[in-house]
């Protein structure tokens, strides 16, 4: 297949675990009869973005990842269309607590787990508290006749996360996202820096990207939406402003993105031995 289908949802998130999945729900069925066969829920949509804050007793969201409610009902979900999610939800595993994702098949089934690289620690987004750095290292997938790859809102800031997957044989990047307003500054609006650093990483992979977050206020913080799907040039060719719920749904025929990929040279004329001190520690 050379032809692929995406969608990237959009949408405000309440204080109940049932109305969002519902809400999540009726929007990926809404996708998946537009033809949609790639569906892309924001971050951690079962519930508001619980990390603002520490609150140990917030620790009780988390659930292992056969018994998550939100990925449960994207499986049955995925299963019924027949289409992949990558469904973001808050892992228990034994002790440990992580900001992950269950890639979801379209037999219904979970193809894997990918848990967060990068973890977020300051004002508003206090995600150290709650979340272990992922220790899946980065995923791909192989569906629908192409191979994709996922970061978490954290992870599209780097360069390396998306080049990583690439050069791990993906063709199209997602990142489901939770990200609105500096509480230290509320004149810092960062969603146009968010959108660039990702539409970056589409022109340097020449791959298309594919970002979905929510909108909303919770607890007196604004989250800007302005979700969106690049093509493998960059360029915006859907999106959503702050306040738009819906479905952004774009097509792509892999087979000319791959052709440009090749031609551009950017794999070509990589010179890794040149990169050591990309991966030191200081």
């Amino acid at each position: 297949m050379t032809n692929i289908c995406v969608a990237a949802l959009q949408l405000a998130l309440a204080d109940d675990e049932e109305p969002n999945i519902e809400a999540v729900s009726g929007l990926v069925a809404e996708a998946a009869e537009q033809g949609a066969q790639i569906i892309l829920p924001p971050e951690l949509f079962a519930g508001p973005y619980f990390c603002k804050t520490e609150d140990e007793a917030l620790f009780a969201l988390a659930q292992p990842v056969g018994e998550s409610r939100p990925v449960l009902a994207m499986q049955k979900l995925a299963k019924q269309y027949g289409v992949a999610i990558p469904a973001s939800f808050f892992e228990q595993d034994g002790p440990h607590h992580y900001n992950s994702l269950a890639m979801i098949g379209p037999d219904g089934e979970i193809m894997g787990v990918y848990r967060k690289s990068h973890i977020p620690d300051g004002p508003g987004y206090e995600e150290k508290f709650y979340f272990r750095p992922g220790n899946t290292g980065f995923k791909v997938w192989d569906i629908f006749g192409t191979r994709i790859g996922v970061g978490i809102c954290w992870d599209q800031w780097y360069p390396e996360t998306a080049r990583a997957m690439a050069l791990m044989g993906a063709e199209i990047l997602f990142y489901p996202t939770a990200i609105g307003s500096e509480p230290y500054d509320a004149e810092f609006d960062t969603s146009r820096m968010w959108r660039r650093a990702m539409q970056g990483h589409a022109v340097s992979n020449c791959m298309p990207i594919v970002a979905s977050n929510r909108i909303g206020i919770e607890q007196g913080q604004a989250f800007y939406g302005h979700s969106f799907i690049a093509n493998q040039w960059g360029d915006l060719i859907r999106q959503y402003g702050s306040d738009e719920t819906g479905v952004l749904i774009a097509s792509f025929d892999l087979a000319e993105a791959r052709k440009h990929r090749a031609g551009m040279g950017f794999f070509r004329d990589r010179r890794p031995e040149l990169y050591g001190r990309l991966v030191e520690d200081r």
